[in-house]
C-alpha cells in the first residue's frame, strides 16, 4: 500500500521505561496490574533478554504500512486497550506525558520508502481488546488503504479501560465517520470471520510471547527488541543501522 502521510509536528522523546502489562486508568490515575499471562506489572519492568531477529516474525497476511518491500522491517504487538500503545502511536494521556514516536517514524521512515511497519495484535486487557482486533482484521481485509486511518482514530478515541469507547458499537460508530467506508460491510465480516480472525490474533500473540514480547507495547526491528513506549532515539538507534 502506499505511504501514510502525516503533517503532525513532533519533537523529542523520552523514555518511560514501563511496559504496560495490565494498564487501566482510574480516577485520572495509571496504574498496572498483571498480565494474564503471569508477566511482572511494575512500572520499570523489562523484558527478558531474548536474541530475536525480525526474519523470524511471521508478516505474511499481517496489517502494514510503508513499502511492501522496504528495507527495514518494524514489527509491534498491541493492544487497542493499551494505554502506553496510544502514547506511542498518538500521545494525549496526561499520566504519560511523552510525544508518540510513531508519527516522526512515519514522516521520517515510511513516507521516504525505507520502514515498512507491521502490526500484531497482543490483545489481552479486556474483552474491549478482543472485538477491536477482530474489527482491525477486517478493516484490513476490506479497506487496506484505511487501516491506518482506522487504527489512528481508535487510538484518539481510546478512553479509560471499560470507558465507554471499544466495544462494538463505538468502533462501529467510529467507522461510520471514516470517508469511503461501509460500517455495515465490516460488521459482517467480522461476523463472518470472527474463527479465522480469532486464530490470527491468538497467533499473534502466541509468537509474540516465544519471541519475549510478553507485554504492550512491544517492537522488533533487525536484530533488535525495543521494549515499551520508547523515545524515538531508540527506533532511530535500531533502524537506521540496517538501512
Amino acid at each position: 500500500m502506499p505511504p501514510v502521510n502525516t503533517t503532525r509536528d513532533n519533537s523529542a522523546l523520552f523514555l518511560p521505561t514501563a511496559i504496560v502489562i495490565a494498564g487501566v486508568l482510574v480516577g485520572g490515575g495509571l496504574y498496572f496490574g498483571l498480565s494474564k499471562s503471569g508477566g511482572s506489572a511494575a512500572q520499570g519492568g523489562t523484558q527478558p533478554t531474548v536474541s530475536v531477529d525480525i526474519k523470524d516474525v511471521k508478516i505474511e497476511g499481517s496489517p502494514y504500512i510503508g513499502k511492501a518491500d522496504a528495507k527495514v522491517v518494524l514489527a509491534y504487538w498491541s493492544d487497542f486497550q493499551c494505554p502506553y500503545c496510544k502514547a506511542v502511536d498518538v500521545g494525549g494521556i496526561p499520566q504519560i506525558p511523552i510525544e508518540p514516536a510513531f508519527p516522526i517514524l512515519i514522516r521520517d521512515y515510511v513516507d521516504t520508502g525505507k520502514l515498512k511497519i507491521v502490526f500484531k495484535d497482543f490483545a489481552f486487557l479486556s474483552e474491549d481488546s478482543t472485538t477491536a482486533a477482530l474489527y482491525g482484521r477486517a478493516v484490513w481485509a476490506l479497506y487496506p488503504a484505511k487501516y491506518y486511518e482506522w487504527r489512528e482514530g481508535m487510538f484518539e478515541a481510546q478512553d479509560e479501560e471499560h470507558g465507554g469507547f471499544g466495544n462494538e458499537a463505538s468502533i462501529v460508530t467510529l467507522i461510520k465517520s471514516i470517508s469511503g467506508m461501509d460500517s455495515a460491510k465490516v460488521k459482517a465480516d467480522v461476523a463472518a470471520n470472527r474463527e479465522k480472525y480469532q486464530a490470527a490474533i491468538d497467533a499473534d500473540r502466541a509468537e509474540g510471547g516465544t519471541l519475549g514480547i510478553n507485554g504492550t507495547p512491544g517492537f522488533i526491528t533487525g536484530k533488535t527488541m525495543i521494549p515499551g513506549a520508547a523515545e524515538i532515539a531508540s527506533f532511530k538507534g535500531a533502524i537506521d543501522p540496517q538501512l
